[in-house]
Order: C-alpha cells, then sequence, then structure tokens
C-alpha cells in the first residue's frame, strides 16, 4: 500500500509555470512506477507523464512533450511534475498515481495501469 499526496497546483497566467509534487507514505517508494494524469470538468482523465521505477525511463503525452518534466526523487519518497509555458487547455485537477509489481524501465500510460491515486491538486490557467 502506498498513500499519495498531491500538492503544488494554484492559479496561473497563461505562460507560466508551476511545480507540482507528489509525496508518497511508506518506505518501498522506489517499488513503484508512477504517473501524473489529469481530468478537465466534463472530460475522462488524460495521460500526463509516467515515469519507471528507476527514473531512468519516462514518457508524456504528445501536447505536453518539451513543456513538461516528470522526475522522481526515491530519497524523499516524491515525484514531481514541472509544467512550463501553460496554456488554459492545461487546466485540470491534477492526479498522480502509483503501479507496484513492475519492472524498474515499465512505465504505464493508461489509467487501468495504475492501483493508488492521490486526490488531486487543481490546476488554473487563465488567458
Amino acid at each position: 500500500q502506498v498513500r499519495l499526496v498531491e500538492s503544488g497546483g494554484g492559479l496561473v497566467q497563461a505562460g507560466d509555470s508551476l511545480r507540482l509534487s507528489c509525496a508518497a507514505s511508506g518506505r518501498t517508494f522506489n517499488w513503484y512506477a508512477l504517473g501524473w494524469f489529469r481530468q478537465a470538468p466534463g472530460k475522462e482523465h488524460e495521460f500526463v507523464a509516467a515515469i519507471s521505477r528507476s527514473g531512468g525511463v519516462t514518457d508524456y503525452h504528445d501536447s505536453m512533450k518539451g513543456r513538461f518534466t516528470i522526475s522522481r526523487d526515491n530519497a524523499k519518497n516524491t515525484v514531481y511534475l514541472q509544467m512550463n509555458s501553460l496554456k488554459p487547455e492545461d487546466t485540470a485537477v491534477y492526479y498522480c498515481a502509483a503501479s507496484g509489481l513492475r519492472s524498474s524501465t515499465w512505465i504505464g500510460v493508461q489509467k487501468s495501469e495504475y492501483n493508488f491515486w492521490g486526490q488531486g491538486t487543481q490546476v488554473t490557467v487563465s488567458s
């Protein structure tokens, strides 16, 4: 079991940056592959980014490549999402998720591949 708590969301203007953090409980943080998803009002969850247990493999939604960066600090039990050049269409609730029992290089892009979820943090980008 792992408990995830996101932070760092807020209201920003288009072009600004934000860094989201997701802190995990437990001593086995490095057993989990991690991902970020988002959900805009009236829409389904959308994959944002993922990172492997080792941190050596990452993937991004095409629309976020070059703007967002996912990273993890296993010593701090934390995964980050650095978001630059934010756009109004990035407005959503952002969730971090963890998937256990995966190889060190596995990453997942589907919501169904993740077992544990945080409560989400709101990001609002004004034009």
